[in-house]
């Protein structure tokens, strides 16, 4: 209606000519983006923002969706993908609606070239280095990773070694962690 052009990120079932509207007056409908206080406890929503106008940053890939679980004061209770409960202000904005894209994950790349074409060169396993190259290489035949724990190639911990700081101020918006 002004005339000022964006993109969004399309959600499901918005179709070609739908009017959409951005603002804490916006009807509580899919595609419509409004601070979280206006938006109905249980209503599906992506693309939240973390801190009040600073732009969507949760929930923002093909398919996701979070759910509003609560409002109480100062904090909405945000159910996220993940299965992890958090506390954001509720003056934050998200837009009502589930991400589009669904098929996403079900796309076939179906051959190595297609995935240099995204500028993705060829993963080589640490099992198949030498010892100079990576914690996992060397050994005598198809020999195991060798060490209590894989590794990364500087010799870091991975997979499954958790590294968020314990210490992190945002610990304490954090009512339930994902599981795992």
């Amino acid at each position: 209606a002004d005339g000022q052009k964006s993109y969004i990120l399309a959600p499901v079932g918005l179709n070609v000519g739908d009017k959409l509207m951005n603002g804490p007056d916006a009807e509580v409908k899919t595609g419509n983006a409004m601070p979280m206080s206006k938006i109905p406890v249980g209503a599906s929503i992506h693309n939240i923002e973390m801190k009040p106008g600073k732009g969507g940053q949760l929930v923002r890939s093909a398919g996701n969706v979070a759910q509003l679980m609560a409002k109480e004061g100062k904090y909405a209770t945000v159910k996220l993908p993940s299965g992890e409960m958090r506390l954001l202000p509720i003056e934050c904005r998200a837009t009502v609606g589930q991400v589009g894209n669904l098929d996403h994950e079900l796309i076939h790349i179906g051959k190595a070239g297609r995935k240099r074409h995204m500028g993705i060169r060829p993963t080589v396993r640490g099992s198949v280095m030498n010892p100079n190259d990576h914690p996992h290489g060397g050994g005598e035949g198809r020999a195991p990773i060798g060490r209590p724990s894989p590794m990364t190639p500087w010799g870091k911990p991975a997979m499954g070694y958790k590294t968020r700081n314990k210490h992190k101020a945002s610990n304490k918006y954090i009512v339930r962690r994902r599981n795992g």
